[in-house]
């Protein structure tokens, strides 16, 4: 009868079994090892925890097109400088923290800031920065957001417009000259008939 898999599992007992990567991937989960990748790596990856007690990170090319080797991102890694939002970095803390993580504003911005510290950090800071957000903490939004920031200005002021209502405003602001924060009397543009021409 196939054994239960759990941190006691004997890895030579592990190595004679077969299975689902259902499995696997709930084995990873409940010990906190990367979970992305096929089977096979999950299997390696579980079958070195099982011997050894230690996790293995995820395996990822450099990006420098001469480099042929590859490093590892693991939670005691240092965020290099130049750090970078890509791919590799969306699979490792989806690894980490879970198929609902998302890059955002103020994580990004603190990834950048804050190159040296291990990647522990980081996942700490992305989940202090979600519950903030769950409990409904606003971040300041950067200039280069300049739409986000309009929209959530216009609802603050007018809670019982529409988005519709909200998009025909910034529309209109950023067509004129001028700055694009959010104002009362770019209401006007609701009730009257203006043209919105693109600005140059």
């Amino acid at each position: 009868m196939k054994p239960e898999l759990n941190s006691y599992t004997n890895a030579e007992e592990f190595s004679n079994y077969y299975w689902l990567k259902e499995e696997l991937v709930e084995f990873c989960t409940n010990q906190n090892i990367p979970r992305t990748g096929n089977k096979g790596e999950l299997a390696e990856r579980i079958e070195h925890y099982l011997k050894t007690g230690e996790i293995l990170g995820i395996a990822v090319k450099k990006g420098h097109k001469k480099e042929s080797g590859t490093e590892i991102l693991s939670l005691e890694s240092t965020i290099p400088k130049g750090y970078r939002n890509d791919e590799k970095h969306r699979e490792f803390f989806i690894s980490v923290i879970g198929e609902h993580f998302k890059f955002n504003v103020p994580f990004m911005d603190w990834m950048k800031e804050n190159h040296g510290k291990t990647y522990s950090e980081a996942v700490c800071e992305w989940k202090r920065i979600y519950e903030d957000k769950k409990s409904g903490k606003k971040y300041e939004i950067s200039p280069q957001f300049e739409y986000n920031q309009y929209i959530r200005d216009f609802f603050r002021s007018n809670p019982g417009l529409s988005k519709k209502d909200a998009v025909k405003c910034w529309k209109h602001k950023k067509s004129i000259p001028g700055g694009n924060k959010y104002e009362e009397k770019d209401l006007k543009v609701l009730y009257l008939q203006v043209e919105i021409s693109p600005r140059k």
